[in-house]
């Protein structure tokens, strides 16, 4: 701990010398956020140019994932948008971290490796997408190159397929304008000595083309022992625009992700163990988490007439994961104080292509108006994967060592691998909804999506041709419908239903067996009602409660071992929000979701009756920013969650816990700008999160982050 100290106060004084040699540059500078492209000579602007650099409010008009310009108060849904000035006002980075306040969403440990959450009690590792195209692989998402991150709650399979049971999260890039350079940098350190560097440079390259790169290298590093990391990111992106009615936009992402996997600590008495808050049960030689991602985008948006735009995008991907752990596999002996280990490996190559195409018509036939969306998707992917279990030595594979402050872990091999998979998707999609205004005050949505979902696996240890390969194909409508009564324009109604379904060979689809190659999908099923308000242009209110019903769950029958499609599980909430301006010098986001979910059905999983994994009953999340003067500011956030469980099984209970977290805001000139985040204020002990009922994630103490943002 000492050697972290030391090295954050040694980076203190680096980071604001950098600074200081910056100011005579900047002072010459006239600081000026990036605009929205100006567009032709009649002031119409370039299709599909969206607004770029920092906003004025946490409040967003739409959202992106939507893939309509509908405003979000006439959408039958909940969604919620982060933009960017709430993520730098919070001085997060990481794609969990944004999503603490997001109201129905509950951060999962993902193996100390990966995203994972839990949205409207839908555990889901896969539920990602950037600009509004998949992105399913499991790894750490980065926000350096993200100008907003959208979620879309409930069954969304219309818009984005199979899935999305509980909702998708959709992050929107910074894209490059055509008029107006602009540099932006930003350099932040921390009580333990992680820090941040990251730039942002937009330049036009002449009328009708503009680049744009953003990049950052960051340094992890937190209270648990042995934790370290890095992560290098880089997004250069071009823009052109040949007429007043068309935009292309080229992106290519590269991401280098590699970290100590920290799977936390065991349970010991239906609790998370306490008093060893930094107690790494891990080898740093073992414990790694290593990912490198390529992801190719090209975007072509195209005004065909009056009210008609066409986009079309394709994405390419590719990327190579790896991560190996040690990790409490039991409880701990209460009697003997020790506690069981066990270990493995996982590696994955996965390349995917996505090809999609978006028709939106606005329009009236007669009195009646229209929003029209019809639009194909076409993808393909392939996964290969291998594990290897862990030998402690002798055929040992499980170890149980003494309880200390720093366990003593014996020496782990990795021998044959005990699976390893090639399996490939195919998806083909065609989509249509519309959104019909009968009249001012009463608005309807009806639509349908048609995949045809394709997955064949080979198993690679398995020696017979006739057995090697399993596949399946599955053909399923997916509808939408709602409804929106308006009383006042700025007053919404609504009520909706969605469905969505998932295959059931899990939500990564780099595995089937001939079991799995025999069942019918799960179906997700969404009812929703709620209420919008737009006190102000720049403030507002939402309600929303909904219940969500997933069916056709797989589980094997007790008595005959067969695989039964009996499995349900029944989740309800409320959740609210306001979102804005409520003075011009003071922003607030603050949410509230009250929640339950159950098991429906008995299975050899869990009887009926019993709660689903980490949903706590009531979650609070605030975050408000007040300007004392145009120079001064100051920032509070609280998170608060009930208790939960860390598993179906009912076992383990993470205790109840809030957070309280603290900000102040400083403008050194108009184009320097100083922060500073203090987290967990209050030094609060708690467990924010799990994977197993013996993973356990502990909430990292009061720490400080300093950062020195830079634009001109």
């Amino acid at each position: 701990m000492a050697l972290k100290k030391d090295l954050a106060v040694k980076l203190f004084p680096a980071l604001l010398l950098a600074t200081t040699a910056l100011l005579p540059i900047t002072a010459q500078a006239q600081a000026a956020p990036m605009a929205e492209e100006a567009g032709a000579e009649d002031g119409e602007a370039h299709p599909g140019i969206v607004v770029i650099g920092l906003t004025d409010s946490y409040r967003a008009d739409t959202a992106s994932g939507l893939r309509t310009p509908t405003p979000l108060i006439d959408v039958p849904q909940t969604v919620t948008v982060i933009t960017r000035e709430q993520l730098d006002d919070q001085g997060v980075t990481q794609l969990g971290d944004a999503l603490r306040y997001v109201p129905g969403v509950v951060l999962a440990q993902g193996e100390g490796n990966r995203d994972q959450i839990v949205l409207r009690g839908q555990n889901t590792t896969a539920d990602f997408f950037l600009n509004g195209l998949r992105d399913d692989t499991q790894y750490y998402r980065s926000l350096y190159n993200i100008e907003r991150v959208e979620v879309l709650k409930g069954a969304n399979a219309l818009l984005f397929g199979r899935g999305g049971g509980g909702g998708v999260v959709n992050r929107v890039r910074k894209a490059p304008s055509l008029i107006g350079s602009a540099v932006g940098a930003n350099a932040a350190v921390g009580t333990f000595g992680e820090f941040a560097l990251s730039a942002d440079i937009n330049q036009p390259l002449g009328q009708s083309v503009g680049a744009r790169i953003t990049g950052t290298y960051e340094e992890f590093d937190n209270h648990r022992q042995d934790y370290s990391g890095r992560f290098i990111g880089v997004n250069p992106t071009l823009a052109f625009a040949p007429g007043p009615d068309t935009r292309i936009d080229l992106s290519y992402n590269y991401d280098n992700d590699r970290r100590i996997a920290d799977r936390g600590v065991p349970s010991l008495g239906g609790l998370p163990l306490e008093g060893f808050r930094d107690t790494f049960f891990g080898r740093m030689d073992v414990n790694i988490a290593a990912a490198k991602a390529h992801i190719a985008e090209a975007r072509l948006t195209q005004r065909l007439a009056a009210g008609l735009s066409l986009t079309l995008s394709g994405q390419y991907s590719h990327t190579d994961k790896f991560y190996g752990n040690v990790f409490p596999s039991g409880v701990v002996n209460a009697v003997t104080r020790t506690v069981a280990l066990s270990a493995y490996d996982f590696t994955s190559l996965r390349e995917s292509w996505i090809g999609q195409a978006n028709l939106v018509w606005e329009g009236k036939t007669g009195p009646i108006g229209h929003t029209l969306l019809a639009g194909i998707e076409a993808a393909d992917q392939s996964t290969r994967a291998t594990r290897s279990e862990g030998d402690f030595g002798g055929s040992q594979f499980s170890v149980r060592v003494p309880l200390a402050q720093r366990i003593t872990i014996p020496s782990v091999t990795f021998g044959g691998f005990s699976r390893s998979t090639d399996a490939k998707v195919r998806t083909l999609s065609a989509y249509v909804q519309d959104q019909i205004e009968l009249a001012p005050f009463l608005q309807i949505v009806g639509g349908v999506r048609y995949d045809e979902f394709r997955i064949s696996a080979d198993n690679l240890l398995n020696t017979t041709p006739a057995t090697r390969t399993a596949a399946r194909t599955d053909r399923k409508w997916s509808p939408r419908a709602g409804v929106i009564v308006k009383p006042r324009s700025n007053v919404s109604l609504y009520g909706s239903y969605t469905r969505s379904f998932l295959p059931q060979s899990g939500d990564q689809f780099s595995a089937l067996d001939a079991t799995q190659a025999t069942l019918a999908p799960e179906s997700f099923t969404n009812l929703e009602v709620g209420a919008k308000w737009d006190l102000t242009p720049a403030f507002a209110l939402t309600a929303a409660a909904y219940r969500l019903d997933r069916d056709n769950s797989r589980f094997n029958d007790p008595v005959t071992g067969l695989p039964l499609l009996s499995g349900k599980t029944r989740t309800r909430g409320i959740e609210l929000s306001a979102t804005g301006k409520i003075l011009p010098e003071w922003q607030i986001s603050l949410a509230y979701a009250l929640q339950d979910g159950k098991v429906r059905s008995s299975t050899t999983a869990a009887p009926a009756g019993r709660s689903l994994a980490l949903i706590p009953q009531s979650q609070i999340a605030l975050w408000t920013r007040y300007d004392v003067t145009p120079k001064l500011g100051f920032g509070l956030g609280v998170t608060h969650q009930s208790s939960s469980y860390a598993t179906v099984s009912n076992v383990v209970t993470l205790p109840a816990w809030t957070r309280v977290d603290t900000a102040v805001f400083y403008t050194l000139s108009k184009s320097v700008s100083v922060q500073i985040n203090v987290n967990n204020l209050l030094n609060a002990e708690y467990f924010p999160n799990a994977h197993t009922d013996n993973n356990i994630t502990t909430a990292q103490p009061r720490s400080a982050r300093l950062a020195v943002r830079v634009a001109f």
